[in-house]
């Protein structure tokens, strides 16, 4: 601010405005704090800095160097669908470790409570609670014995994918038990044709859906000490013992990462 000071004439009473020399000092200090204000920096596309002078007018002028975007990863629909035996009889036993994990993912995942959707095959379905959540995954659980399950998954999957945009895409995923992994371990198989290794909830689904690809990821169950038909039929129906469950349940965040490895196409 400028400072002035008031000195009176001795003899007409008239006052007269010096200005002080503080003054043109302030304003020569200002336009040297002008020239020294570093000049605004934007980082480029490629990494690399361009600088951008702001001129007394507000006009920005940007000199060489790559626009500045922004991307954001397109990932795609997942239909999720776990298969094993229904109702409580067969609940967290080894061969229906495929919606013991499903189970978790609902709960992890905040989803809205499993519920019977007959459109959707018959089966038990949940969603984000929050509509516009991050990711766009439905859960679906078989209602049907692992031995008949595909043609739940099938028409689940024929009614999902008509709901997808035209162009955007979606992908079938399939979570089973699997026998002679270790237990609770995680695998995934997304090549074509690739064989069910005995497992008959693939076998049901190989056999339904045609030519519609799909991924497995395979929930590692371990083996009994015998491989006699009976005693592996009883060691897969067996209800889990508590730490077997722990187990089971703790792979989840592994499944989680798989799955958005999946949806990035």
């Amino acid at each position: 601010m400028e400072r002035t000071e008031e000195v009176q004439a001795p003899a007409d009473d008239s006052v007269c405005t010096v200005e002080a020399t503080s003054s043109r000092r302030s304003k020569r200090l200002a336009k040297h704090h002008r020239s020294r204000e570093p000049t605004p920096v934007a980082v480029g596309e490629d990494g690399g800095e361009s600088s951008v002078r702001v001129t007394d007018s507000n006009k920005r002028r940007k000199s060489t160097g790559s626009p500045i975007r922004m991307s954001t990863a397109r990932t795609l629909p997942l239909l999720i669908c776990s298969v094993g035996n229904p109702g409580s009889t067969y609940a967290n036993t080894l061969h229906s470790a495929g919606h013991t994990v499903v189970n978790r993912l609902v709960e992890h995942l905040g989803y809205s409570a499993l519920r019977k959707e007959r459109e959707l095959g018959n089966g038990l379905v949940a969603r984000p609670a929050i509509k516009g959540a991050a990711g766009d995954w439905t859960l679906w659980q078989s209602t049907s014995y692992m031995n008949d399950s595909g043609k739940g998954v099938r028409a689940a999957h024929t009614v999902w994918a008509k709901h997808i945009p035209v162009g955007e895409g979606g992908k079938l995923v399939v979570v089973h038990d699997e026998l002679e992994k270790p237990l609770g371990a995680v695998t995934v198989r997304t090549a074509p044709g690739a064989s069910a290794k005995g497992h008959n909830g693939i076998k049901s689904i190989i056999s339904v859906v045609g030519a519609t690809p799909f991924a497995r990821i395979g929930i590692g169950i371990g083996r009994p000490a015998s491989r006699e038909p009976d005693e592996v039929a009883r060691y897969v129906l067996k209800k889990m013992t508590p730490a077997e469950k722990a187990k089971i349940d703790g792979c989840v965040e592994e499944v989680i990462a798989k799955l958005k490895q999946l949806e990035q196409g």
